[in-house]
């Protein structure tokens, strides 16, 4: 008889969003070393028409066609309800407030080290049961 196929482990899910290609490659790159699984957009309103379950999105705050608390704010009104974490550059007082407002982490760039997947993995470990 021949065993069963052990299942492949379920890979958390990032929903991408930025707008920089080579940053975005490099994000994706780093996630799924991680063995992340990546939806990476390049447009909000491209991943709001894709709107896939994910288990934590990760937005830029400057994108070209919407800002990126605006974006999870239309995640959220779509019922995706993963964590949030905000990459940028020197936020300022009214972002950091509508921020913390909306329960989003924000990383500010330049993104060194591992921090942004250190404040990944803390999101969803905070997320899960």
């Amino acid at each position: 008889m021949t065993p069963a196929p052990t299942p492949a482990p379920i890979r958390p899910r990032i929903t991408l969003v930025e707008d920089d290609a080579s940053l975005l490659g490099a994000l994706t790159f780093a996630f799924e070393t991680d063995r992340f699984a990546v939806a990476p957009y390049r447009a909000a309103r491209r991943a709001l028409e894709d709107c896939r379950p994910c288990d934590c999105l990760v937005v830029d705050l400057r994108l070209p066609d919407m800002d990126g608390l605006t974006l999870i704010d239309q995640f959220r009104d779509r019922g995706v309800n993963a964590p949030a974490i905000l990459i940028t550059t020197n936020p300022d007082e009214r972002c950091r407030t509508r921020a913390a407002n909306a329960q989003v982490v924000i990383v500010e760039k330049p993104l060194l080290g591992n921090e942004l997947r250190q404040r990944v993995a803390e999101a969803l470990a905070r997320s899960r049961p």
